[in-house]
């Protein structure tokens, strides 16, 4: 990890959130485009595209496997710890555009 933990800590949180709005709301566009329901769709869309804003906030899954085994192996609990906050920051940015993609829709997001 070339960056600093802070603005990485920052840029995870808000790349799943942007990942969530965007990809929902666009998501409905499309599916207003194909005579769907538009709220619906937007709420569906929202609930099965969290994970991969997860992913894609942290960068990958293989980076964070390595700094999870650099910090198990080489004692390197520093690193494990800041995945993890990365990790949770990440999960912080996708619950909160889920909150207020609910809001929007009122529908229920599991």
């Amino acid at each position: 990890m070339h960056e600093t933990f802070f603005p990485a800590f920052f840029n995870s949180y808000f790349i799943a959130f942007g990942v969530m709005l965007g990809g929902s709301l666009i998501g409905g566009l499309a599916a207003f485009i194909t005579g769907e329901p538009l709220l619906t769709e937007i709420a569906n869309i929202a609930g099965r595209v969290r994970i991969w804003a997860i992913i894609a906030a942290i960068g990958g899954t293989f980076d964070t496997v390595y700094s999870f085994e650099k910090g198990f192996l080489e004692g390197g609990t520093t690193d494990l710890f800041k995945q993890f906050l990365l990790i949770l920051s990440a999960m912080g940015g996708a619950k909160t555009a889920g909150l207020i993609i609910s809001w929007l829709t009122q529908e229920h997001i599991s």
